[in-house]
């Protein structure tokens, strides 16, 4: 079982190389994830902060939260991703705005127990945002009131799921007249993909960096 020592170990690792795993869930044909935005005659990118939030069940086993957003929104409508938004100019940095929006998006206003480490910073071109993902832990996770404007659903993907292979699938899109390949994660019949799937592609290849050989079969 993967347990908070992992995690933290995920998080202390000296010479992790993230650019692997973020593009090998990254759409086919995308930009460099980790790049500048690719046109600098463009208005800088907006900012952003997510919650990778990790928690335990009743049996102790750790999962991460992750929301499927409403169809009526105008950015990424139906897509699931991690809770956050914006970032206000008032905000310390970018873990105090995942906090602040976690807590609007799901009544979730508990401090966490840890904040593990930052992910690597996402650029989405679709809605010219950086992306600063934040990782906490939190001992119990209480009763979630989500805002019905935003959330259309709250799920779990358990952290060992993100260690099978079975999970990770692949479609075809169109974009701007391309036929683009698609990765995505396969999660309770959702289609974790964009973004989303590539921030967990990094806490995925964090977590095999780390965990001992007999974590890593698939079952």
């Amino acid at each position: 079982m993967i347990t908070l020592a992992h995690l933290r170990a995920a998080f202390k690792l000296s010479q992790f190389d993230p650019h692997p795993a973020l593009v090998k869930m990254a759409p086919y044909r995308a930009q460099s994830l980790e790049s500048p935005y690719p046109d600098p005659a463009a208005p800088p990118p907006n900012e952003a902060g997510v919650l990778a939030l990790v928690y335990p069940d009743a049996q102790g086993r750790l999962g991460i939260l992750l929301t499927l957003r409403n169809d009526n929104l105008r950015g990424h409508s139906g897509q699931v991703s991690f809770p956050g938004g914006r970032r206000d100019p008032t905000d310390r940095d970018f873990t105090t705005t995942a906090l602040r929006e976690t807590c609007e998006e799901l009544g979730l206003c508990y401090p966490p127990t840890e904040i593990l480490g930052m992910m690597t910073r996402i650029y989405i071109p679709p809605s010219h945002f950086y992306v600063y993902p934040t990782v906490a832990y939190l001992d119990a996770l209480p009763a979630l009131q989500p805002n019905p404007e935003e959330v259309a659903e709250v799920f779990t993907l358990p952290l060992q799921d993100l260690l099978d292979d079975r999970l990770k699938q692949h479609d075809y899109h169109q974009f701007n007249g391309y036929r683009v390949r698609v990765p995505f994660y396969n999660v309770q019949g959702h289609k974790v993909w964009g973004a989303t799937a590539v921030m967990l592609s990094e806490l995925e290849h964090r977590l095999r960096a780390v965990v001992p050989p007999e974590l890593l079969q698939t079952r």
